[in-house]
């Protein structure tokens, strides 16, 4: 009996769907909205490939054997920093991918703001990958797509979650010099499902359509960033703990359950190059913190140190232990919350009124009765 997509440690990456050869494996979303494959048991052969190709079942890849370098960096170009959710190392990469005739994979909105993967071979393109998205996106034909690029011997670049890279490098099966491979510090990915929800009572509560959404507008600074919705007459910008979408996202009720116990949380990794925010850099070099947005960049080969060192002039040496300090996701999964199973159950019945009234108004009742509690405990010592 074949295994994959039963697991909670599955994470939808794609990887068994893309190498099937005779199309067998559909993702199809669960209760919770994660895309999860199915086999088509008429169609399948009993090849085996879907489970030799999963990065969670067969540990094929190995890391290597290289001492990684860390940096804090940022991009020069302001409007492309603010653009970004933290230093605009990304674009500098791609761009240089692009200007040496290749081609970048990545995750943009698509016509109903759905996160997918797509690729971009053009400067102006660039901008749809650009800032976070706090949703787990759909691969889609993109691995496939991917080393179709490869074998062409055109230089590819592609980004995506750690578990996402892993599962391109199990599809691929072998080592393209021409693959550069980006993945983040990954604090988990949220439900589209919930997303879904949240959209449709934005465009409800403000009667228009949506035309720009950014997680990581930076109207108030990197370090305070806002949710910014642009209807065709007005916007919407709430700081990070007054929009219930991302206060639900940072109180990890609503990842994919593999992001709690995730497979592929380490410092050394199959990537060529990890970026981040660099949490935590006023601490440790508060001459470079202008607050519009700081990299930490971690080189895990030699093919990544080569490109990062030709396109990456602001960047300074810092120590791995620092990254961990502040961005401790880099090393430990999220803890699944008590409620979680209730909240997935309200969420299939229920619009996002309805979870936002149970669900984000205890976690601000909760913040202001810690805060009062604090100050009842000064005034009575």
């Amino acid at each position: 009996m074949l295994e994959i997509g039963n697991s909670e440690l599955c994470n939808g990456c794609h990887a068994c769907y893309s190498v099937c050869p005779v199309s067998a494996i559909e993702m199809v979303a669960d209760n919770e909205g994660f895309l999860r494959p199915y086999i088509d048991i008429n169609r399948c052969i009993n090849c085996y490939k879907c489970e030799k190709s999963c990065p969670v079942l067969i540990k094929n890849t190995t890391v290597d054997n290289y001492d990684i370098l860390t940096y804090a960096c940022y991009n020069h170009d302001d409007k492309i920093r603010k653009e970004s959710s933290s230093g605009g190392i990304f674009t500098l990469i791609a761009e240089y991918v692009i200007k040496n005739d290749g081609i970048v994979f990545g995750a943009k909105f698509d016509n109903n703001f759905n996160v997918i993967h797509g690729s971009i071979e053009t400067l102006k393109g660039l901008e749809e990958f650009r800032g976070s998205k706090y949703v787990q996106s759909s691969i889609g034909d993109t691995f496939k797509e991917c080393k179709r690029h490869l074998e062409l011997k055109i230089l590819v670049l592609f980004s995506g979650t750690p578990c996402q890279i892993a599962g391109l490098k199990h599809y691929l099966n072998n080592e393209y010099q021409n693959l550069i491979c980006i993945d983040f510090i990954c604090h988990g990915v949220p439900s589209p499902l919930l997303w879904k929800k949240y959209l449709d009572y934005q465009k409800n509560k403000y009667k228009s359509n949506i035309e720009i959404i950014s997680f990581r507008n930076k109207q108030y600074g990197w370090k305070n960033f806002s949710m910014y919705i642009q209807f065709s007459k007005k916007y919407y910008l709430k700081k990070l703990k007054s929009d219930p979408y991302l206060q639900l996202f940072l109180h990890d009720v609503c990842l994919r359950p593999s992001c709690y116990n995730c497979s592929f949380k380490d410092i050394h990794r199959i990537s060529d190059i990890t970026i981040a925010d660099f949490w935590g850099i006023h601490n440790i070099m508060p001459d470079i913190d202008d607050d519009k947005g700081i990299s930490c960049v971690i080189i895990h080969s030699k093919k990544g140190e080569e490109l990062f060192n030709k396109v990456v002039k602001n960047k300074f040496k810092v120590n791995i232990n620092d990254i961990k300090k502040y961005n401790p996701a880099i090393i430990k999964s999220a803890q699944k919350p008590f409620n979680r199973d209730a909240f997935f159950n309200d969420l299939k019945y229920n619009n996002f009124k309805v979870i936002k009234r149970k669900y984000y108004y205890s976690y601000i009742y909760n913040t202001y009765k810690e805060k009062a509690l604090k100050i009842f405990r000064i005034f009575w010592r």
